[in-house]
């Protein structure tokens, strides 16, 4: 992954997405979800029957997407008292890195919270070094190093392979970006715990000016690594004449915490079509979005009206254009989604796009009376 000079000054200049963890209520029945919804593959479980006594875990695969449902078997512990307070959500956000031990003692040199210290996860196909720090709320951050470990994924868990055989197939590739709300004025201290922590810098900011309609505003900016492999936006309320999206999530998810991830596709409008057959539900955006669109984007490979039919939106940067389309909540609390994005050339976030998209966020605010 990188030079040794590299990996010595620092050990997080060529890091990865390993996984993310989701707390569930119900594991098993949130598996089924993503996998009949989101067109992923149960590859490994983790239980009772594998040794594991207080918990159940599923393993889903797509690609390079890695997720993990974990459900608590006991009614007071850590996990279940996350799904109390915060409702399904995302607990541990992992990072893929050469060397744990070195990534973790960076950490803790800018600044970390420790929340387990590098220790060695062993079976009978090798080992997996782990550690993990906090970042905000209760969202947590594991180094994972894979070089010694030859099994499924890690020990505890055993190979169980499911597919639903008649979920369309979206081909979702990858995480783009992991997307942080935060409190009000709490935005410039997690970017400055980035850039100690993780050697991140800032890629670019959004005020309330960029960020607001006639209601509503946030602030926002986003971290990443060298690379821009790995992007944190870290998101702050604004104050604006009516409740925001970000205050509102604060209220339901009891804190801070992740608000959604950008997932990468490299075909949005089949990968929307094969979501929408599956009942994945989309925020829509109005008509007027699309007048004039071409004049304001310029030359793009996709037909307008395929973008209207499919409500997809498009920016475009100096380096090429993106499209994107967000998803509504993906449980009952208004709290975690998803973004599919596709990008040819761009590293914008969809600055162009804040203004439609915001408008149709507060519509579902309205439907549930908190804006």
């Amino acid at each position: 992954m990188s030079t040794t000079t590299e990996a010595r000054s620092n050990p997080l200049a060529t890091i990865d997405w390993d996984y993310v963890e989701f707390y569930v209520g119900n594991a098993k029945q949130a598996a089924h979800f993503y996998m009949s919804a989101f067109g992923f593959d149960q590859v490994a479980y983790a239980g009772p029957e594998t040794g594991v006594r207080d918990r159940v875990s599923y393993l889903l695969e797509q690609n390079k997407l890695r997720f993990v449902l974990t459900a608590s078997l006991l009614p007071d512990d850590a996990i279940a008292e996350h799904v109390m307070r915060h409702g399904d959500g995302i607990k541990d956000v992992a990072i893929l890195v050469e060397d744990a031990q070195a990534a973790f003692e960076m950490a803790v040199r800018g600044g970390a919270r420790v929340v387990q210290e590098p220790a060695p996860l062993e079976d009978a196909r090798g080992r997996i070094i782990k550690a993990t720090i906090a970042t905000y709320g209760d969202t947590v951050h594991s180094f994972i190093q894979r070089d010694g470990y030859r099994g499924i994924f890690m020990p505890g868990f055993a190979e169980q392979r499911k597919t639903i055989a008649n979920a369309a197939r979206p081909h979702l590739q990858y995480i783009d970006h992991c997307v942080g709300n935060v409190g009000w004025g709490e935005m410039d201290v997690w970017g400055d715990f980035y850039a100690r922590v993780f050697g991140f810098s800032q890629l670019v900011s959004f005020d309330d000016k960029d960020i607001s309609t006639e209601y509503t505003a946030l602030r926002s900016k986003v971290m990443t690594d060298p690379r821009h492999q790995v992007k944190f936006p870290i998101n702050e309320p604004a104050q604006g004449k009516k409740k925001s999206q970000i205050e509102e999530y604060l209220e339901f998810y009891r804190g801070a915490g992740v608000q959604h991830m950008a997932i990468r596709t490299d075909d949005i409008a089949a990968t929307i079509r094969a979501l929408k057959s599956n009942g994945v539900e989309f925020l829509d955006t109005p008509d007027s979005y699309y007048e004039m669109l071409g004049e304001r984007v310029g030359k793009i490979d996709e037909a307008i009206e395929t973008l209207r039919e499919l409500r997809i939106l498009v920016d475009r940067d100096d380096l090429g254009y993106m499209l994107q389309i967000f998803t509504k909540p993906l449980q009952d609390r208004p709290t975690v989604f998803f973004e599919i994005i596709q990008r040819k050339g761009s590293l914008s976030f969809g600055k162009g796009n804040f203004k439609a998209l915001f408008v149709s966020i507060e519509r579902e605010q309205e439907k549930r009376g908190t804006l």
